[in-house]
């Protein structure tokens, strides 16, 4: 799902949180590879090995960021999945078609991005 631009993208958050499917070894070596470890440090986020129900990894990673609340939280994915997680943890979502799924696929979000360098204006014309 990222992109070339993603470390000025995550930089330009108010408060970038990581949430995965991917235990926080693999998510954070992921992070570290990708030059954007310092956005996602440790303690923060939710992994998958963390609870089966991915709707209640959203609560975590909220939590673990201030108690940051539902309503104001935006979830950026790539799958389906991701789509009706964030919907059911009552947050927003911006799909992008950067993975395996198409903009019909991913037409449940708020909205649909061809990649990253869409965010920061797509987030504003949310807010």
């Amino acid at each position: 799902m990222l992109g070339p631009h993603a470390a000025e993208v995550v930089a330009a958050l108010e408060r970038p949180a990581l949430l995965t499917g991917n235990p926080p070894a693999v998510a954070h070596a992921r992070m570290e590879r990708l030059g954007l470890s310092r956005y996602f440090p440790s303690g923060q986020g939710a992994f998958g090995c963390e609870r089966e129900d991915r709707v209640e990894l959203f609560a975590l990673a909220r939590e673990r960021a201030g108690r940051w609340p539902a309503e104001h939280t935006v979830a950026v994915g790539d799958t389906p999945l991701d789509v009706s997680s964030s919907r059911g943890a009552g947050c927003r979502c911006v799909a992008v078609t950067t993975g395996r799924y198409d903009r019909d696929e991913l037409g449940e979000a708020d909205a649909v991005i061809a990649d990253l360098t869409e965010l920061e204006s797509t987030l504003a014309a949310l807010n």
